[in-house]
């Protein structure tokens, strides 16, 4: 069985729960291939900085899925979302995590670096664990969406 690749980013405000959640998730290294795209202390920066590098991963495919953490969630997740081929689902909860993977196949998910440890780590599992239903009206759905990104809706 291949590795999940999973990569994890975030600004200072998620680098305390991103932190905890690598150590999580790398004892699991024989289903899990962890990448950390930083930031790598609590010090201010910009979270477009670390969305992009997660993003660049994304893109190049050298991660299956993309974790970003900072102070609201929202942030982060614009700037993903404005990369090509990188669809990313701001979420609360496990089942909203459940969802964007089921009905949307997203690559990314974001949350904020205030949710509690264990609904993160619920929020993690349950998305790289979560396959696309590959049923046609998402299918259809998602090909609108990239029609949109190609500017190509008409």
């Amino acid at each position: 069985m291949e590795k999940i690749k999973i990569g994890f980013a975030s600004d200072h405000r998620g680098y305390e729960l991103k932190e905890k959640l690598i150590e999580y998730f790398k004892k699991q290294s024989d289903i899990l291939d962890i990448t950390d795209c930083g930031t790598n202390s609590k010090d201010s920066v910009d979270y477009p900085d670390y969305a992009y590098l997660l993003g660049k991963e994304i893109e190049s495919k050298d991660i299956d899925f993309g974790i970003a953490i900072c102070g609201s969630g929202i942030g982060i997740s614009i700037a993903l979302n404005k990369m090509k081929g990188v669809y990313c689902a701001k979420v609360n909860n496990a089942l909203e995590a459940r969802y964007t993977r089921l009905d949307n196949n997203t690559n990314a998910v974001s949350f904020s670096g205030d949710t509690s440890y264990d609904e993160a780590l619920k929020i993690v599992d349950t998305f790289i664990h979560t396959d696309f239903s590959n049923e046609e009206r998402h299918l259809k759905r998602i090909n609108k969406v990239k029609k949109i990104e190609e500017n190509n809706y008409d």
